[in-house]
């Protein structure tokens, strides 16, 4: 599936082409661009899971430095700055990943065996909307 079987692609030409000024990416303002407010759960979940591009169901920030050319492949990659703005915005347990599906209980991480937070299908830690920091 790509992204234009899920957006307008005319949609994505215009937000991608608003923001490729260095440090002026507004990730609120090119979500609402590509049309994702209008989308449901369901889309924008398989969104997310075009964008996580190693398939590990979360976001980690190597990948979201990239994270226009999941849009679009002549797209920019994000500054620095950029890119941590946007992983502020979508990292809500501070582990540096932004997470996707949860199988509520993930594999257990680290030396402290805690289970890493994701999002769970119906148990949704940030609200009705698993994938805030797409849709806001």
């Amino acid at each position: 599936m790509s992204m234009t079987d899920l957006l307008n692609a005319e949609d994505i030409k215009k937000a991608v082409g608003a923001f490729t000024a260095v440090d002026s990416f507004d990730h609120k303002k090119f979500f609402q661009m590509v049309g994702l407010k209008k989308k449901s759960p369901d889309d924008v979940k398989k969104v997310f899971h075009i964008l996580d591009k190693d398939k590990s169901g979360f976001i980690e920030e190597d990948e979201l430095g990239f994270i226009l050319k999941g849009f679009s492949p002549d797209a920019r990659d994000l500054s620095m700055k950029e890119t941590k703005t946007l992983m502020a915005a979508g990292d809500k347990d501070g582990d540096g990943k932004i997470g996707v599906d949860v199988s509520c209980v993930a594999p257990r991480d680290g030396p402290s065996h805690q289970p890493k937070r994701k999002l769970c299908a119906g148990a949704w830690p940030l609200g009705s909307n698993p994938y805030h920091f797409l849709a806001v």
